[in-house]
């Protein structure tokens, strides 16, 4: 790199021409601040882009989860075609998956929007209840939006960058009703691995 600086003659092209390549570096890193997941399923991989910024407690939430190990062999338990496909809770026999972690509170007020290949943070009724369950969305579901028919909706945070084909191989699945859940895969769709991507695995 130091070539690139000959040439300057003075101290101050040169201190500014360096001032330039960092800020282009910067700006690279800046490219990939949002973390990547990619979730290697039975039916192919997804890749996620968390947004940090706009839903940094469920971004810390997922990440935390994903590091503990904790989606390895869970399933893909509810798909319902033209909505969403959810996953994070339970074990390929349908039991919960041990290792909860404590609620976290909504963060659907962060501008963010239930489109096509967004993920969201499942939940029960009471608006503050995510843990390590989420859905993909495969329709535009606005209306699960902040305010939403409950007054709070459901928290966008992040989006597929990659696998879309696969988000779709997978919402068109049969299904049907197990036990007491309905919409279930008649053929389990098992998270193998989820991992952090890092330097040249990051989808740009």
């Amino acid at each position: 790199m130091k070539t690139l600086f000959a040439p300057f003659s003075t101290p101050l092209f040169a201190r500014l021409a360096a001032a330039g390549i960092a800020l282009t570096i910067s700006g690279a890193a800046l490219a990939f601040e949002n973390p990547q997941v990619a979730l290697k399923t039975s039916m192919g991989e997804i890749v996620l882009e968390l947004d940090q910024e706009k839903a940094p407690k469920s971004t810390a939430n997922f990440l935390q989860y994903v590091k503990s190990g904790f989606y390895k062999g869970t399933v893909f338990h509810r798909v319902i075609s033209d909505f969403m496909i959810q996953a994070g809770g339970y074990t390929e026999k349908l039991i919960d998956k041990p290792g909860v972690r404590k609620p976290i509170s909504s963060e659907s007020q962060n501008g963010l929007s239930n489109k096509p290949y967004t993920v969201a943070m499942a939940r029960t009724g009471d608006p503050n209840s995510a843990t390590s369950q989420f859905f993909i969305n495969t329709n535009d579901n606005a209306g699960l939006d902040y305010p939403g028919q409950d007054g709070t909706g459901y928290t966008v945070f992040g989006r597929v960058v990659k696998g879309q084909e696969t988000v779709d191989k997978i919402k068109n699945v049969m299904v049907d009703d197990i036990r007491s859940m309905q919409n279930v895969p008649v053929t389990p769709v098992v998270i193998q691995n989820a991992s952090i991507l890092s330097g040249d695995k990051l989808v740009k």
